[in-house]
């Protein structure tokens, strides 16, 4: 039975299934609660057998533009440092699982994918883009580190893009991702998720067993050492979550002026 909520939705339709990332009118940020739902939807569709793809979008104009930075912004230290960790743990979790599980997961990005976003994109396997589609990590911007999104974007694309886009916080647009492979497709606005749904027809033509055993092959050979790696990545940034600098990102954020770095 698929877990009803109005922030993850669920939907299958032949042999795909959808998970919808519902908060158009906060641009898809996830808050807190969402890292549980999004892995309870990821795991209901693992166990339908008439899924053989499950596609990951955004509802409205956007796919994912992070965390809600207003949930870290009500947290008071020192009482919320374990509330930190307890977040870039659950994150962790949701990219791990991910990796895990056996089915192709097909992101179908159509609009901007940020911070956290970005980290979902690369989870993916196979991922196709509205034109107009953007991703970067603007998370020093807001005094963060995207610790558990740089060990799998190295893992994707090499250190070496990954490297620019992580110390440079700039967002960058479809035709640039797809050329660092960032992004493997690039289709209209209004065909993303048509499109994720073909893949996923196309993915449905080999056997079940064999497809599986090979997304298992291609996370096992990396799973040891990324894992290790996305902990370290955790551990970095419920860290600068404690910083003043975060403090002072968030602060600037909210209050709509650039931040003042000491």
């Amino acid at each position: 039975m698929y877990m009803q909520s109005d922030l993850v939705e669920v939907k299958v339709v032949g042999c795909s299934g959808t998970i919808i990332i519902n908060r158009p009118g906060h641009q898809n940020a996830l808050t807190r609660s969402m890292f549980e739902q999004l892995t309870e939807a990821l795991d209901d569709l693992y166990r339908e057998r008439s899924v053989r793809a499950i596609i990951l979008t955004g509802a409205g104009e956007t796919f994912c533009t992070g965390i809600d930075l207003q949930e870290l912004q009500d947290d008071q230290p020192p009482q919320s440092q374990q509330q930190w960790g307890e977040d870039a743990a659950s994150f962790r979790d949701l990219l791990i699982r991910m990796l895990e599980i056996p089915k192709p997961i097909i992101a179908a990005v159509n609009g901007p994918a940020l911070s956290c976003g970005a980290g979902l994109v690369s989870a993916c396997d196979i991922v196709v883009a509205a034109e107009q589609a953007t991703i970067g990590l603007p998370d020093p911007r807001f005094g963060l580190v995207a610790g558990v999104v740089a060990p799998l974007l190295c893992h994707r694309i090499g250190a070496g893009h990954a490297t620019r886009l992580l110390l440079s916080s700039v967002t960058i647009d479809a035709a640039e991702a797809q050329r660092i492979a960032l992004f493997h497709e690039l289709v209209g606005q209004n065909q993303v998720w048509a499109r994720a749904v073909e893949l996923a027809e196309q993915c449905a033509i080999g056997a079940p067993e064999a497809i599986q055993l090979t997304k298992r092959l291609l996370y096992e050979n990396v799973c040891e050492q990324l894992e290790t790696q996305l902990s370290t990545g955790a551990i970095m940034r419920a860290t600068s979550c404690t910083t003043e600098a975060a403090q002072e990102g968030l602060a600037a954020f909210f209050e709509k002026r650039p931040p003042e770095w000491k």
